[in-house]
């Protein structure tokens, strides 16, 4: 297996990591035996740094260090917020205008990986941008109303709680399309049955933050995949955006 690379030079490289695809060996999904870590060091021929982490179903931009020391300097980055991270979601309902979510989130721990990790913390600080690319309504009944609506969004994370998006979007009751975890199952069912959209629509569509060697300012885009095109063309196309 191969993965798109969307930008390399001698201290990063970025790549498009496919939906279900999980970024490094997990203990919860020990069946798993192909990495995206593993598929880029074995692709470019030297041993890459995680810098930050996508869930499994998320699909998008990956970024890894090629040393330990731009390792250090791009952590710096991120712990600062200094990273700038834009997402492509579709959603249940419609959001009409931009919104700030500003709701601290309770830290998630994993069972098996965050065993000794410090329990009963307070919630954290956690803010996303969210602004309306599109929208639309389909004359299909999906629950209990007659019709059903959808957004087309760009969310901006302004910090990097686990699941922050997914769980935010649930918070203001307008959960991603195929969150098996945050989501509505009946809208889940419905675009595996209308549209056999098996996935989490949620894709790292952009990231730009300050080059640690050159100090140039890198910006790196993704091009939408197979799924999301085919659910823009499905359901967007000929919406009003915003």
């Amino acid at each position: 297996m191969s993965i798109q690379i969307l930008y390399q030079d001698e201290h990063l490289v970025a790549v498009h990591k496919p939906s279900g695809l999980l970024v490094h060996r997990s203990e919860i999904d020990r069946h798993e035996t192909q990495f995206a870590v593993q598929i880029v060091r074995d692709q470019i021929g030297q041993r890459v740094y995680t810098l930050h982490r996508l869930d499994k179903p998320t699909s998008g931009i990956l970024l890894f260090a090629l040393s330990s020391d731009i390792a250090r300097l791009m952590t710096e980055q991120f712990s600062a917020n200094a990273v700038e991270k834009h997402y492509l979601a579709v959603v249940r309902g419609r959001i009409e205008n931009p919104i700030c979510i500003d709701y601290p989130l309770q830290e998630k721990l994993d069972k098996m990986t965050d065993a000794k990790a410090q329990k009963n913390k307070p919630p954290q600080e956690a803010i996303t941008n969210i602004q309306t690319i599109a929208t639309t309504e389909l004359p299909y009944p999906v629950g209990r109303y007659p019709s059903t609506r959808y957004s087309l969004i760009k969310a901006i994370p302004k910090s990097g709680r686990k699941h922050q998006i997914r769980r935010h979007l649930k918070h203001i009751f307008h959960p991603i399309v195929g969150d098996t975890s945050y989501g509505d199952g009946k809208h889940n069912q419905f675009f595996r049955e209308q549209f056999d959209c098996h996935r989490l629509l949620l894709m790292a569509s952009h990231v730009s933050f300050m080059h640690p060697i050159t100090q140039r300012k890198i910006i790196i885009e993704a091009g939408v995949d197979d799924v999301f095109t085919g659910i823009q063309e499905g359901l967007f196309a000929q919406c009003i955006s915003h």
